[in-house]
């Protein structure tokens, strides 16, 4: 047992970040501390999250407080407060919030790596806005390369990886 890796969060605390986060999101458990196996976070759905895949993290969602949405495989499953769902690396899916106030969650991705990409995303601010303010795809997708992330053009029909 590795007694230099424990430690216990109170209410509301969260484990240090090397960029802010917005509000809404906490790390519980980075990847650097679980060394490499898992990350854990509690988010807020603030906006949708568009079609996306991650090759290499399997992603477990639990709905602390509210609704939300997930599209998968072509079906859009709700999940109230309490419920949960675990999303398969390399199947593209899309999440919503379906409540007011918005949906807390944790979520639970292994390999871990997602506090970290997230750290990435937000670090890069406003360059992976294009002229116009929308989201430039092509860079958050740069990105996310390193972690097996990308997120998928609405205009791109995506095949099932069983298919």
């Amino acid at each position: 047992m590795n007694d230099e890796r424990f430690f216990v969060l109170q209410p509301n605390e969260n484990r240090p970040t090397e960029v802010p986060l917005p509000p809404g999101f906490g790390v519980k458990a980075a990847t650097t501390d679980t060394e490499g196996r898992v990350a854990i976070l509690v988010n807020q759905l603030d906006i949708d999250v568009p079609l996306h895949v991650h090759e290499q993290m399997d992603e477990f969602v639990h709905v602390l407080d509210g609704a939300m949405e997930i599209d998968y495989r072509g079906r859009t499953y709700r999940l109230d407060t309490g419920m949960c769902a675990l999303l398969p690396r390399g199947v593209p899916h899309a999440m919503r919030n379906a409540s007011q106030p918005p949906a807390r969650c944790l979520q639970v991705s292994t390999p871990g790596g997602w506090d970290q990409y997230l750290e990435d995303v937000f670090a890069a601010g406003s360059a992976l806005r294009t002229a116009d303010g929308r989201l430039d795809l092509a860079e958050v997708n740069r990105i996310g390369a390193p972690y097996g992330m990308r997120y998928i053009p609405a205009t791109m029909a995506m095949p099932d990886h069983d298919s």
